[in-house]
């Protein structure tokens, strides 16, 4: 029955956000919410500072006018998704509640967000976004120091094999041989050891409706079969499973429904924190709208390891 309530509520936004005119004066430290110029501000710096989101055009005969054609929507694949949320609802997690301004609803928002400095606990004086650029450059060097010695066990090149004429030499070829059933030995043994487990692909869209960003995200098995709607459901709080989260149409591609966190709360929450940082001393840009936007959701969908973004305390 849920689900299709949720279906006649999506046709019905579908029709009043086709009636709803673009949004083209700036309102987002008033109200929380963006134009379409500015989603593509935010969606830019998303992809600047975390190469594993692009854009996307989407299928041409549901381009948006309102937004660039190679710019429709944004995409991140294959996204590891290690446990199911049963597994850590008895975890012990630092929650604060976010509260609508009716008061008679809010939005969980876990420790994924600093707890010391979070936005909505408290008195805030400071607001800082660390950049993990420096981090993972010094991952890479010391994975490019700790493989420096395994070239020494690399097959030999075909190409140079021949050229250094092995094939005239029995003894040679059997080392070769030799070189490469050890390689082949250890790919597989670094294969077996590869976890496998369930992945998503997110999307980000604009909603004109509600002129803010929408989350969508489809589910892959070990296997990288499509997952059903129950199993997809396995991956989402129950607190807002089939209520917050729910199964609609996407609106820039075909094919089957998706899983999506409705944007009705969105504006009120960016609101806030833009209020609480304001209150602060500091500013929040436009463009870091997607970096807080995937922070806060994150508490709808915790075990789909998305956020490779700055850390931020607020």
């Amino acid at each position: 029955m849920q689900n299709v309530i949720n279906s006649v509520k999506g046709t019905a936004l579908g029709f009043a956000g086709f009636l709803t005119p673009i949004l083209k004066e700036s309102k987002f430290k008033e109200t929380g919410v963006v134009t379409p110029q500015e989603f593509v501000i935010a969606g830019d710096h998303l992809v600047h500072t975390c190469p594993t989101w692009e854009w996307a055009r989407g299928d041409e005969s549901k381009t948006k006018s309102y937004l660039p054609k190679n710019k429709q929507y944004l995409i991140t694949k294959k996204v590891p998704c290690l446990r199911r949320c049963k597994q850590i609802e008895n975890c012990e997690v630092q929650e604060n509640i976010v509260e609508d301004e009716d008061g008679d609803e809010g939005w969980v928002e876990t420790h994924h967000l600093d707890s010391s400095l979070s936005p909505l606990c408290g008195e805030m004086s400071e607001v800082s976004f660390e950049d993990n650029n420096s981090k993972n450059e010094n991952q890479k060097n010391d994975y490019d120091t700790d493989n420096d010695d395994d070239d020494e066990g690399e097959a030999v090149d075909m190409d140079s094999f021949v050229e250094n004429g092995f094939l005239e030499d029995n003894d040679s070829i059997a080392v070769y041989s030799e070189q490469k059933r050890e390689k082949k030995l250890s790919v597989s043994s670094i294969s077996d050891n590869v976890i496998k487990t369930r992945t998503y692909d997110l999307h980000i869209t604009y909603d004109k409706f509600y002129q803010t960003p929408r989350l969508w995200l489809y589910g892959y098995s070990e296997n990288q079969i499509p997952l059903n709607v129950e199993e997809m459901y396995e991956d989402v709080s129950q607190d807002y499973a089939k209520k917050t989260v729910t199964m609609e149409i996407h609106p820039h591609i075909p094919g089957p429904q998706m899983a999506s966190i409705h944007p009705c709360k969105h504006a009120d929450i960016m609101k806030k924190l833009i209020q609480t940082v304001t209150e602060g001393g500091k500013d929040l840009g436009v463009h870091m709208y997607l970096i807080i936007f995937l922070k806060f959701v994150q508490s709808v969908i915790p075990t789909i390891d998305y956020d490779y973004t700055q850390n931020i305390n607020l």
